[in-house]
């Protein structure tokens, strides 16, 4: 039933007596150390390697390149993010690489002029703002007629 046997009553428990004695000790209690705390001192944990493919050295698992001949170890997908040790097409999602940067930099570029158009339009207006005292406003005006010309 769970009860001391050398007690006289069921119902009465008699308590550990080593806890009993540690609860009633004025000394203070030393907590026990941790196992999960770095130690400096402790000898670093072997991690696993590969051999690089270009030079044949021991290369850990983890790294990006290789220390000896700067190989990339590691690839990332651009895409999917998916990492791997192979860099021409990804074994996730199937896309090339290259194919995938080059529309992604095309689609960029595209934007990028966009914005420089617009940039090289309000300068030159501003220009012809500055000009007016030289120019009698005549640039101006060639702007702004040619400008709703384009739009149109």
């Amino acid at each position: 039933m769970g009860n001391d046997p050398s007690s006289g009553h069921p119902s009465e428990q008699r308590p550990n007596s080593a806890l009993t004695a540690a609860s009633n000790s004025t000394a203070p209690q030393k907590t026990p150390a941790r196992t999960d705390a770095w130690d400096p001192t402790a000898p670093p944990v072997p991690q696993a390697t590969i051999p690089c493919p270009k030079c044949g050295a021991a290369v850990r698992e983890v790294a990006r390149f290789c220390q000896r001949c700067h190989m990339t170890m590691r690839f990332e997908c651009p895409s999917c993010h998916n990492q791997q040790r192979t860099g021409v097409k990804c074994e996730k999602c199937g896309i090339n690489f290259v194919k995938y940067i080059g529309a992604v930099v095309a689609a960029k570029q595209a934007e990028a002029d966009i914005i420089q158009s617009k940039i090289d339009r309000r300068s030159a207006f501003l220009k012809n703002i500055f000009a007016i005292p030289f120019t009698g406003g005549l640039s101006l005006f060639k702007q702004l007629f040619s400008a709703t010309n384009r739009k149109s």
